[in-house]
């Protein structure tokens, strides 16, 4: 072996590292872009696919532009679904919606079983859909489902009935999601003095859940609030106490 030829091969190392990382760099870059676009249009595709499979062939043919086109059109299903839910709206706000609306609640009132599905139903949907609703408006901070371990939650109202009566402190209904599916979680009821507010809004906190902790919001706090620790564990006031 010529030794003239080891630095020549020292010097080339670096540059090849470097390249393959660049690539790497630019390969990772493509895929944080592509595909969260990707993922969600494709999502969208097979909602609009499956709306447009179910009702268009309702639409009569003397009224379905598809007949008188000569390819398919995308979201038909979706506009008239939409066109068709204003309607049901517009209905139901004169005398003869808010008539067959009270005629179909009485007679879901003597349904045993279907009773409580419709009740819970209309009362989430109306919950979550009013303009005025605090439902999941504000992301807390709430120790569970022990003393030290915390969790995200999510103001879903304020107690009340029963379960208030029966309480000795105020408290608050939260809803704790689980990751990362954040559609399904757990009911608590936390003394309102245990709640610990965020400054990050609920998207941010929903991106958090979802992510297992990999994606962090930023501390939203004023410079002068972020070294204050708001958070102990009862315990250690108890202690200290």
């Amino acid at each position: 072996m010529n030794p003239d030829d080891m630095p020549q091969n020292t010097e080339t190392k670096p540059a090849r590292t470097g390249l393959l990382g660049k690539l790497r760099g630019y390969f990772i870059a493509g895929v944080l872009i592509t595909a969260p676009i990707s993922i969600t249009i494709y999502l969208g595709w097979l909602f609009i696919t499956y709306v447009d499979s179910k009702v268009t062939p309702l639409i009569p043919v003397k009224y379905n532009p598809e007949t008188y086109l000569p390819i398919g059109v995308p979201g038909l299903g979706v506009v008239v679904v939409v066109v068709g839910l204003i309607l049901i709206g517009a209905f139901t706000a004169g005398f003869m919606g808010r008539f067959f609306q009270r005629t179909w609640e009485r007679v879901m009132d003597k349904v045993p079983v279907l009773r409580g599905v419709y009740k819970a139903l209309k009362q989430i949907l109306e919950t979550v859909l009013a303009q005025q609703s605090n439902a999941f408006r504000e992301a807390v901070l709430v120790e569970y489902p022990r003393r030290g371990m915390w969790v995200i939650a999510f103001i879903t109202g304020r107690t009340q009935g029963e379960v208030q009566s029966l309480t000795e402190q105020e408290v608050i209904n939260l809803f704790v999601p689980t990751t990362p599916n954040p559609t399904s979680g757990f009911l608590i009821f936390v003394p309102k003095e245990d709640i610990v507010p965020l400054s990050m809004n609920v998207e941010e906190a929903l991106k958090m859940v979802i992510s297992g902790g990999i994606v962090t919001p930023p501390d939203h706090r004023p410079a002068e609030d972020r070294g204050t620790v708001v958070v102990r564990s009862t315990e250690n006031t108890e202690n200290n106490d």
